[in-house]
């Protein structure tokens, strides 16, 4: 369950970095080209960190020593992935073109944290 909330903050943070990532000189294209094969699975990528963020805040809150930011980065990322499913607007209106700028940069920020966030769980021992 902790290898699906951090491969979930991973792929959901590529998914909302794009906007930032497609901008590196040399591998910018590559990741855009992956993001966008994997774009059409956000939803899915939603719901698990939704799930298993939700789970690991419920078990942490009862009886785990206290709060960790991976279910917290988690459920935000579920909960940006989903926005527009559960909404029905969305998340960002037409600033995909040119760079990144308002509610665009910070959620290509908060994708890099949960980039940063989910490589940091997969060496962190539970």
């Amino acid at each position: 369950m902790a290898l699906l909330l951090d491969l979930a903050n991973i792929f959901g943070g590529l998914l909302l970095a794009i906007p930032l990532l497609r901008r590196l000189p040399s591998v910018g294209d590559n990741i855009g080209r992956f993001a966008d094969r994997i774009a059409r699975w956000a939803w899915l990528i939603g719901v698990v960190a939704l799930v298993a963020g939700g789970y690991y805040l419920i078990v942490h809150l009862i009886s785990g020593p206290h709060l960790f930011h991976f279910e917290v980065v988690g459920i935000g990322v579920g909960l940006a992935l989903l926005w527009d499913r559960l909404t029905g607007r969305k998340p960002l209106d037409g600033a995909t073109q040119g760079e990144p700028s308002g509610r665009a940069l910070l959620l290509a920020i908060f994708g890099l944290i949960a980039i940063v966030v989910g490589i940091q769980g997969l060496f962190t021992p539970n």
